[in-house]
């Protein structure tokens, strides 16, 4: 649910499935703006399925914060703020070091080689060339994610990782702004493999202090990014 489908996974979904992984998977990535309206007969036109499903995967995903209803009017994604990107943070900090903390007591040799991996490929998608670059920006985001999610895999919760995967979810939807516009300046770009390979380091030596430090200052500093490109021209947020 969390990555890219092709065309062949969704045509073996029911339609108010196929409608809502499209519609989710354009709201994570970027091809649906916060505050964009969303039409029920625009998107039937758009993916090509019927009205009934369209409205269940709208209903659906307001479940999930990331559509909100307007009366008289549909449904249009869901607004960023400052607030909600400064809480969603909090909590997905705290959530990674109760992961992490675990991962790093139970995690084997599969769970490393798969940090490792999943790191490598990381370190070699490029970041997209300009705002209207969304494949490229879709194809960082799912080695991005791999690389996230092969730290906390090994915690041994279901919740925790579920509590997790909603939380990477929102904070995707708000880093998208940063990613897309990385070349600006209130964007302030570090070097993201760095930290990365900083994260890594720490956690295969097992070192529960130093790695969710490291990965509380990650998570810190793109929040503080994406704050500064939200926040109105002139100000600080």
């Amino acid at each position: 649910m969390n990555g890219l489908l092709n065309t062949d996974d969704l045509d073996s979904l029911s339609q108010a499935e196929r409608a809502y992984r499209r519609l989710r998977g354009e709201i994570l990535h970027g091809d649906l703006m916060p505050g964009e309206r969303l039409r029920a007969a625009d998107l039937q036109d758009r993916y090509s399925l019927g009205l009934t499903p369209i409205r269940e995967a709208l209903m659906r995903l307001a479940s999930e914060s990331l559509v909100e209803g307007e009366t008289n009017r549909g449904a249009r994604v869901t607004d960023a703020s400052l607030d909600e990107l400064a809480d969603i943070m909090a909590t997905r900090r705290a959530i990674e070091r109760l992961c992490l903390t675990a991962a790093m007591a139970r995690g084997g040799a599969d769970w490393e080689a798969e940090i490792v991996a999943s790191m490598h490929l990381l370190s070699r998608t490029p970041l997209p060339a300009d705002p209207g670059d969304r494949e490229a920006a879709a194809r960082w985001e799912a080695q991005h994610r791999r690389f996230h999610l092969a730290l906390v895999s090994a915690c041994g919760s279901k919740w925790l990782l579920r509590f997790w995967a909603t939380l990477a979810d929102h904070s995707e939807r708000y880093r998208k702004v940063r990613l897309l516009h990385h070349h600006e300046a209130e964007a302030e770009v570090r070097d993201i493999n760095a930290e990365h390979a900083a994260i890594m380091a720490a956690v295969l030596d097992r070192d529960p202090a130093r790695a969710t430090d490291l990965m509380d200052r990650h998570l810190t500093n793109t929040e503080t990014s994406v704050a500064r490109l939200l926040a109105p021209k002139g100000s600080k947020p």
